[in-house]
């Protein structure tokens, strides 16, 4: 994967992120491309958001399966990510509004 916009998909804002960043700490949450691994992750972020980044954990959610009358199908698996910055970077402005 080489293009940063197929591996990040959008932000998002969740209540686990916002406590995070309420505590201080400076961490994205993001929903990423699921094909995508850590270090491609991290190096997206970095070139997005101009800022360093310390530690990416992901975590990998399966769709649902869900029934429209006698059909039957399943919504896509996706994948968020948790990156946490470098002492004394920046959030970006977008994420650190709440």
């Amino acid at each position: 994967m080489q293009d940063i916009y197929q591996v990040i998909k959008s932000p998002m804002r969740t209540e686990k992120g916002n406590l995070l960043i309420e505590a201080g700490q400076s961490v994205i949450v993001l929903k990423v491309n699921p094909h995508a691994n850590k270090c491609e992750i991290k190096a997206a972020v970095e070139k997005l958001f101009k800022v360093r980044v310390d530690v990416v954990r992901t975590a990998k959610f399966l769709g649902k399966f869900k029934r429209m009358g006698r059909s039957r199908g399943k919504r896509p698996d996706w994948k968020k990510a948790y990156v946490t910055l470098k002492a004394g970077e920046k959030l970006p402005e977008f994420i650190a509004q709440a």
